[in-house]
């Protein structure tokens, strides 16, 4: 349930905050008139996030198992792919998301309602899409017939609607790169989880081999069904007896990223000293 409500306030304070940017600049400049194409574009672009979302679910319970399997494991690589890039993307652009918004909402004004309305969309789709997705194959692989996972998400993104309520009003101030740094780092965990798990359901779908060439098998020292199984289980997608593979790209995947992810931000960069000025005889 952690890990879903995690997954829920980190996607769900970066549309806050993408929404609250939108409207506070468009109140200071005071365009208040331009507010209701904006929030009409963030009303389709959670409306499509959330038909997306029915669609998956709904959609794969009509599959055979063997397709099931096949579609949530490779939706699953796919959630992660992209939730990495966001965790990057959000690490790297962070402090400049304001101005960046602020040029597109500048053009959109000149161009028009239409123009308005899609900059909202587009700006806030985006994060829905990402978070629908991940949201899926996250609950899919947590899932243990209880409303435990989807109670974590919706619960991650009350939160969230709440802190963006309160940055817009100016109540709360916290140093948002720290935070996007630690909820970063914690979702790279989560999707390692997430990941193995998606090439765990390849295996069942017979698409990848060596199902049952178990890595370990600790299900007696912590059974599944325990509350520490459970509770390791909803915070790092944890099983008690995972194949080689899984293990495998658990730690291919989560080693590396985690340490790029961590690294100073300048960690690469080639730093150029300028040339001594030499003077003239």
């Amino acid at each position: 349930m952690f890990s879903n409500y995690l997954i829920g306030l980190r996607e769900g304070l970066e549309a806050s905050l993408v929404v609250c940017i939108l409207i506070a600049y468009l109140v200071k400049t005071d365009r208040r008139d331009a507010l209701r194409p904006i929030w009409i574009g963030i009303g389709i672009a959670v409306a499509l996030s959330f038909g997306f979302g029915c669609a998956l679910e709904f959609g794969s319970q009509e599959l055979t198992f063997e397709a099931q399997e096949a579609l949530g494991g490779s939706l699953s690589i796919l959630a992660v792919g992209l939730v990495t890039w966001m965790v990057f993307w959000m690490r790297r652009t962070a402090r400049h998301l304001k101005s960046e918004l602020h040029g597109k909402l500048d053009a959109a004004l000149a161009m028009g309602t239409g123009a308005l309305v899609a900059t909202a969309f587009l700006a806030v789709g985006r994060e829905g899409l990402e978070t629908a997705l991940f949201v899926w194959a996250s609950v899919h692989a947590a899932s243990d017939g209880s409303p435990r996972p989807l109670l974590g998400v919706a619960l991650g993104l009350l939160t969230a609607i709440l802190l963006g309520w309160l940055f817009y009003r100016g109540a709360l101030r916290i140093n948002l790169a720290r935070f996007f740094t630690w909820t970063g780092g914690m979702l790279v965990v989560v999707a390692a989880g997430v990941l193995a798990y998606g090439f765990h359901d390849l295996q069942e779908a017979r698409f990848l081999p060596g199902e049952k060439s178990l890595a370990f098998d600790i299900s007696d020292t912590i059974p599944p069904d325990s509350w520490y199984g459970t509770l390791l289980k909803g915070v790092f997608n944890f099983q008690p007896d995972p194949t080689v593979l899984q293990v495998t790209v658990w730690l291919l995947y989560l080693i590396p990223t985690l340490a790029l992810f961590l690294a100073p931000t300048d960690f690469g960069r080639r730093r150029t000293t300028p040339a001594p000025v030499r003077d003239k005889v």
